[in-house]
Formats: C-alpha cells, sequence, structure tokens
C-alpha cells in the first residue's frame, strides 16, 4: 500500500528547506551505495550543519504527522536526507537494504521508504519516482512539501531528469508492525473505527476497539 501526504511541510517550511539547500555541500550519491552502478545523484553532506537543520525540520513535519503515523505506526524514522538530481541524473530501479546504522540509535529494519518533494514540479523535467507493484508501476512527481510512504521491499527508481533540479528527501521508517499486510489491515481498522465509529451502537464500539488493540498487542514488536 501507499500513502499519499498532500502538505506533509508548510509552504514557509519548503521555502527554509529550500534556502538552507542553498547552502548546502552536495557530493556524490553513490557515497551510500557503492555497489549500485545505477545510481546517479548527489546526496548532501550530513556533517554540514544545514543538513542537521533540514533534518530537524522535516523530522518535526512527520512527527505531527497523524496521516504519516497511523498508517506507519513508526517506532524508529531515520534522519531525512536530501537528494539532488541535476540533468542527465537518476536512480535506476532498486530495493531498499533491509538494514541501516542509525547515527546514535540502535540497527533500523526499513519497513517503510518515504520520499518528501521539496522542489517544485515545474522547475524540473523527468525525474518521476517510479513505484513497482508486480509489473504496474505507479508513476509520481508530487508537489512541493508533498510526501509519498511506500515499503522498502518495493522495487522503485528514479527517471532520469531532463533540465532543472529536482530536489528531495528520503528517508526509512521501521514500523512497529513488521509485516506488511498485518500493517495494512490495522490502517484499513483503524480508518473505520475513525470513520464510522460514531455511528455504531457502544458495545459494538467497544468490540472493535478490543479488536483493534489486541491485534496490535499480537502483532506490534517492542
Amino acid at each position: 500500500m501507499i500513502l499519499d501526504i498532500p502538505d506533509l511541510l508548510s509552504p514557509a517550511e519548503v521555502a527554509a528547506v529550500a534556502a538552507l539547500c542553498r547552502e548546502m555541500p552536495f557530493a556524490d550519491g553513490r557515497s551510500s551505495n557503492p555497489a549500485n552502478q545505477t545510481k546517479n545523484n548527489l546526496q548532501a553532506d550530513l556533517a554540514a550543519p544545514p543538513a542537521a537543520e533540514v533534518a530537524k525540520i522535516i523530522s518535526a513535519a512527520y512527527t505531527r504527522s497523524r496521516l504519516f503515523y497511523d498508517f506507519a505506526l513508526p517506532k524508529q524514522i531515520a534522519a531525512p536526507l536530501l537528494a539532488r538530481y541535476e540533468a542527465g541524473m537518476h536512480y535506476g530501479i532498486h530495493a531498499d537494504v533491509p538494514h541501516m546504522k542509525v547515527p546514535g540509535a540502535r540497527m533500523l529494519r526499513s519497513d517503510l521508504s518515504s520520499t518528501v518533494f521539496i522542489a517544485d514540479p515545474a522547475a524540473y523535467q523527468g525525474g518521476e519516482l517510479v513505484i513497482y507493484l508486480g509489473t504496474q508501476p505507479v508513476v509520481m512527481k508530487g508537489q512541493a512539501g508533498s510526501a509519498v510512504v511506500y515499503p522498502s521491499t518495493t522495487l522503485h527508481e528514479v527517471r532520469p531528469v531532463t533540465a532543472g533540479v529536482r530536489l528531495v528527501a528520503v528517508t526509512f521508517i521501521e514500523s512497529l508492525i513488521r509485516d506488511e499486510a498485518q500493517r495494512t489491515l490495522m490502517y484499513e481498522l483503524n480508518e473505520v473505527a475513525v470513520l464510522e465509529g460514531l455511528k455504531m451502537s457502544w458495545q459494538n464500539r467497544v468490540r472493535l476497539e478490543s479488536v483493534r488493540f489486541n491485534l496490535m498487542r499480537m502483532w506490534s514488536e517492542d
């Protein structure tokens, strides 16, 4: 299942991140994945002061997003990393690594991946994020400030940028529920409870709540 978050960042936050990016040194993106010959982009230097400020802004946006929380059930979120694609750059079809080191924390298991769009889609050509659900490609080019969250198990790519500059932030999430099917069922049950709960009799509402809570106990990991 794929989740769109249309306004993860406010216009003011998008402007702040874009301004910080103008001060940001970028390096060869293959430094974080040297074995992938299809990766051709630039990544922010995490040691540069603007990188920490950008990560703080975007992390705070994830934290306050109820839509994100209900879908991802996050246990741990990696610091967002800025990626820049200039004309001719792309990231070929790949799957994200299952585990990654997080500074100051334990190893993170990547259950979900997320892209936050920073650049206005009119500012660059090409550069679409393509997520493959089986043989079906889902093509995405979000508005500035929007985000997409998708299973890290899926194959995905960034098509070549033909003009302009594509600027995004990417991150990875370890969920309280490891299994994708179970996590989706929990999301659907929670959505039904929110949308229909007040229309139910009190008895049925309590029974549904009991099912949700007990499934969460059964499926979630400490």
